[in-house]
């Protein structure tokens, strides 16, 4: 993995299409997680849980995982009803073991033509258990996207890794395997491009640890207008920047997190709010990648 370092600083404006100032992702993870491993390894849930305590990997954790699995039955659907009561897309970020054990939310995701990114095999699995075998590394790889092919009906374009620890060989591999953007990498307001060993271009279009549910809600304790503030502040700060040159905002959302009663307002604040603003690309990340193909000489040359 390889990429220049051009700071904000030495870039030339970026102009989005048709006169926006601004692209919004707001990335709904669509995750799924195995009951039990068959290692006795802790087992790696990709978030904090809502009862701490590490248990084998191969022993059920009962409350973790029905606290997540809420997300699935119930948190998901109170998310889809404020993102079409405001008429917003969601670009979703998916495992295929969600594509094969609840294929219901995909068929719904769909349906409203939210664009869906490939998210590892498993959640509870991550790339960086092969960061010493890139053989199998690429066979998780490539199995993620033939489940995700077979169910989506489509290939996949984009990869998010789980927990986005993604290995020095991912970016190489999915470029490989015909994907045009990594949203692992988490250093930038705007795309910009990634080498890779193939000479096949890859797009960086980050995702966010930051501007996401289980920092703001789980991890530093904030309730609804808390999250809301920050989701507010970091938009508001970005759309002034964007008058000079283009920015792009993420908010990473978990339905089993923001998708609980007390905590969904924070979202329908934020969707009411940003949708009085008439110069707001509401983007699919291919849409991104695609478009910033075929710009960036005049970004980033």
């Amino acid at each position: 993995m390889d990429y220049d370092f051009v700071p904000i600083s030495k870039r030339k404006p970026l102009r989005w299409p048709n006169g926006k100032r601004m692209a919004i992702m707001l990335t709904n993870n669509l995750e799924h997680w195995d009951k039990v491993r068959e290692s006795p390894k802790p087992y790696y849930p990709g978030g904090p849980g809502i009862i701490g305590g590490d248990l084998p990997g191969n022993v059920y954790d009962n409350p973790n995982f029905t606290w997540r699995e809420y997300g699935q039955r119930v948190g998901i659907w109170r998310i889809m009803d404020v993102f079409d009561a405001y008429g917003v897309p969601s670009t979703c970020t998916v495992n295929a073991k969600t594509c094969i054990e609840r294929r219901e939310i995909v068929d719904a995701a769909l349906e409203r033509g939210w664009e869906l990114v490939a998210h590892n095999y498993v959640q509870s699995d991550l790339l960086t258990d092969f960061m010493f075998d890139e053989a199998k590394e690429r066979e998780v790889i490539r199995e993620t996207l033939r489940v995700y092919k077979d169910v989506v009906g489509k290939p996949a374009k984009g990869w998010l890794s789980s927990s986005l620890r993604s290995t020095l060989n991912t970016i190489d591999i999915i470029a490989e395997e015909g994907l045009i953007f990594i949203t692992d990498l988490l250093n930038d307001d705007q795309p910009y491009l990634v080498k890779t060993k193939s000479g096949k271009p890859m797009v960086s279009i980050p995702y966010t640890s930051e501007v996401n549910d289980f920092t703001v809600f789980m991890r530093q304790g904030m309730d609804c207008d808390g999250a809301f503030k920050v989701f507010k502040e970091q938009f508001d700060w970005l759309y002034a920047e964007s008058a000079k040159s283009g920015r792009f905002m993420n908010i990473g959302l978990h339905p089993h997190v923001i998708g609980q009663p007390f905590r969904i307002r924070a979202l329908r604040d934020f969707l009411a709010y940003v949708k009085q603003f008439d110069d707001i690309w509401f983007a699919t990340r291919e849409e991104i990648a695609e478009w910033y193909l075929k710009n960036h000489q005049s970004h980033i040359g």
